[in-house]
């Protein structure tokens, strides 16, 4: 097996996570992205998840920020671009990268 096909084991933090790393704040089918907080440089489910758990608020990753997504289904780290495509290109999970809060909050400005 290639090291590409392994199933990564990195955290999902937040609050009521299912295996997937949906919460208890946003859990439909596609809220399975965990988005990285350039602050404290940890995965968490939602910023509200973050703002519960931390001590800081949220902060969104630069343009540059190589792997600020993370797939709740197969753990494996992407690049926003990889995240806007709509789905995960290793286990092709579905996300909702349209979605104007994510845009908003967890990435700053650029791209």
């Amino acid at each position: 097996m290639q090291e590409t096909d392994k199933k990564q084991h990195i955290k999902i933090h937040g609050v009521g996570l299912d295996k997937e790393g949906r919460c208890k704040h946003y859990h439909t089918s596609l809220d399975i992205a965990a988005l990285l907080c350039a602050q404290c440089r940890k995965y968490y489910a939602c910023y509200s998840c973050h703002d519960e758990m931390e001590d800081h608020p949220f902060a969104a990753t630069a343009p540059e920020e190589e792997y600020p997504v993370l797939c709740g289904n197969c753990r494996r780290k992407l690049t926003r671009k990889e995240y806007k495509q709509g789905s995960c290109p290793y286990c092709h999970a579905g996300f909702n990268p349209r979605c104007s809060l994510h845009e908003n909050i967890y990435f700053s400005c650029g791209e």
